[in-house]
């Protein structure tokens, strides 16, 4: 039975992590396809004859390794990529190499489509380079990107939360800021689309990827998976449990340095000083991957040549909407984030805005003594699409900085020996800024920035700060 039902998923395009594949047994043995989601008007996302969706993605050390991925019809069975240094002159590329890859048919109700991984490796670091990728009809244009240095250099991040919902007509315009700014790399916090019924799901991530367009090809993408990149199939005693949409291992072609059997979703990458550790925390919280995903934190944690971490994940460990903290993580991960000097925490999930620090001690004057050299973190909770929550009754009190009903992007500022942190909102208004300074003794001096920032934004009863409607509901 159980090969029948994994033959059954490879046929609608679907996989389970492999630490969930225990519990394939009490599947039913015909799981559904949504097909009766709405559809764009015009089915202007069909696979065609030129390449599309093309993302960037860093290596392991992303000096010396990129990959992209791409979409094309599905009857284009070669996976062709050529890469080459950047000219000044209309030749656009020397040195080219012609270079082949993998590819994977995925099927949704836009029909068949095939997504190419090519992985770029021995390059040169802090260096620019053009590749180009090949669709059924023809190359796409020459697409440049830069590697990483193989020291340290000085880094902006662009962090976006939840986009989630209603991407094409409000999400769109908080990624599409925050791509206006300069900046090196992007890291998305989980839940980049729904996987639900309100739209079919490859419309959805074909609005996700409008979004960024070509940028995405142009600058590497760091995604954590949300629960909302994981599809539900229902159990025969009437539970549900989680597969990995297809899109999301198709879209992102991420090294393969993760835990124990979760491939797709945890990975590290080294740019230029700074570590980024991504995490799966759906496959911890529902699908048994907890234990395997904290020996590998502690090991790529221990052997750790960077001198600044950051930690992505979904589900946030303190949460800013939801009743209770996410216990599980908070005992097994928080530890770990104290012991070797995690300097950012990054999450979604909880659609509100929150920041952490010291947040077990009451707001005032022992916080801010502590501040001072801190003993742990700061955590991050950011949300960038239509969705919102309601705040709960800690966030007031247990973090530095709140807000409800806003959209946000930040952008993660990294030099020698400080951080800057800032939030931003669609009108152009500062909501949230901090530095971090690091001391001589290892740790960080907390900064709050001078700069003037946004009032306040919260709901007042059923008003939200806006004015209009509040649109949060309770968790």
């Amino acid at each position: 039975m159980t090969r029948f039902l994994l033959a059954a998923l490879a046929v609608l395009g679907l996989s389970l992590p492999a630490l969930a594949q225990d519990n394939l047994a009490q599947l039913r043995p015909a799981p559904t396809p949504i097909t009766d989601a709405p559809r764009a008007p015009g089915a202007p996302f069909l696979p065609g004859g030129a390449a599309d969706r093309i993302t960037l993605a860093p290596g392991a050390d992303a000096s010396r390794a990129m990959a992209v991925s791409f979409r094309t019809h599905a009857d284009q069975t070669e996976t062709r990529a050529e890469i080459g240094r950047v000219l000044d002159g209309p030749t656009s590329a020397a040195d080219v190499r012609a270079l082949t890859g993998e590819s994977r048919i995925v099927a949704d109700a836009d029909g068949a489509a095939r997504y190419h991984h090519v992985r770029f490796d021995d390059l040169e670091p802090a260096t620019r380079y053009v590749y180009r990728v090949r669709g059924l009809e023809g190359w796409s244009p020459w697409l440049p990107f830069v590697t990483a240095s193989d020291a340290f250099a000085p880094t902006r991040l662009i962090y976006l939360g939840d986009a989630q919902n209603r991407i094409g007509d409000v999400a769109t315009r908080v990624i599409a800021e925050a791509l206006t700014r300069p900046h090196d790399m992007v890291l998305h916090a989980g839940d980049l689309v729904a996987s639900r019924l309100e739209i079919a799901h490859d419309d959805e991530w074909a609005q996700w990827h409008a979004a960024g367009g070509l940028n995405y090809a142009m600058r590497p993408q760091v995604p954590a998976a949300g629960n909302h990149e994981f599809v539900k199939i229902d159990l025969e005693d009437g539970s549900e449990t989680r597969v990995l949409t297809p899109h999301f291992p198709a879209l992102f072609p991420v090294p393969a340095n993760g835990a124990d059997g979760l491939p797709d979703t945890t990975f590290v990458t080294d740019y230029q000083g700074v570590r980024i550790i991504t995490l799966d925390t759906t496959s911890a919280v529902e699908l048994g991957g907890l234990e395997t995903q904290t020996r590998w934190l502690e090991e790529v944690l221990t052997d750790n040549p960077a001198r600044w971490t950051i930690a992505l994940f979904h589900h946030p460990v303190i949460t800013c909407a939801r009743p209770e903290n996410t216990e599980f993580l908070m005992e097994h991960w928080t530890p770990l984030f104290e012991a070797h000097g995690v300097d950012l925490v990054l999450q979604g999930h909880d659609h509100c805005y929150a920041r952490y620090s010291e947040w077990r001690l009451p707001a005032g004057p022992e916080r801010e003594a502590a501040q001072q050299a801190l003993a742990g973190p700061v955590y991050l909770v950011s949300v960038s699409g239509y969705k919102m929550y309601a705040l709960n009754d800690r966030a007031a009190h247990e973090s530095d900085r709140y807000g409800a009903d806003t959209q946000t992007f930040q952008l993660i500022d990294i030099s020698h020996d400080r951080l800057v942190f800032e939030t931003w909102t669609p009108t152009g208004g500062l909501y949230d800024a901090f530095a971090l300074e690091r001391r001589e003794d290892g740790r960080n001096r907390l900064v709050e920035d001078p700069r003037e920032r946004s009032p306040l934004r919260v709901c007042y009863g059923d008003t939200g700060p806006d004015g209009g409607p509040c649109h949060g509901s309770e968790k």
